[in-house]
């Protein structure tokens, strides 16, 4: 079995910055696309950013320029600096991962449990 662990969420006044983690542990032989959604209340989850095992990397046009998305595979954590944080910012943040079972061979995707971004004044 597969884990994600979400941290680094919290309250942060409009304009302040705030560092995601999310660490995948268990038994893992490989980790591809790594992911960061949000779901806001009463809005649909959405893709905010995500990156390839080889480093390549996409926004969502809402939040380019102002987050980025990184990884250290040695690790297998995955990090999403976000600044210049916005009151639209707010909504619980979840970790994404393909991750193949170094046990079975499977191939299969698992969600973090999320982590609460608040940016308020």
């Amino acid at each position: 079995q597969v884990q994600l662990v979400e941290s680094g969420g919290g309250l942060v006044q409009p304009g302040g910055s705030l560092r995601l983690s999310c660490a995948a542990s268990g038994s893992i032989s490989n980790i591809y696309t790594m992911e960061w959604y949000r779901q806001a209340a009463g809005k649909q989850r959405e893709s905010v950013a995500g990156i390839t095992s080889g480093g390549s990397t996409n926004y969502a046009d809402s939040v380019k320029g102002r987050f980025i998305i990184s990884r250290d595979n040695a690790k297998n954590t995955v990090y999403l600096q976000m600044n210049s944080l916005r009151p639209e910012d707010t909504a619980v943040y979840y970790c994404n991962a393909y991750v193949r079972d170094s046990s079975s061979w499977k191939l299969s995707n698992y969600w973090g449990q999320g982590t609460q971004v608040t940016v308020s004044s």
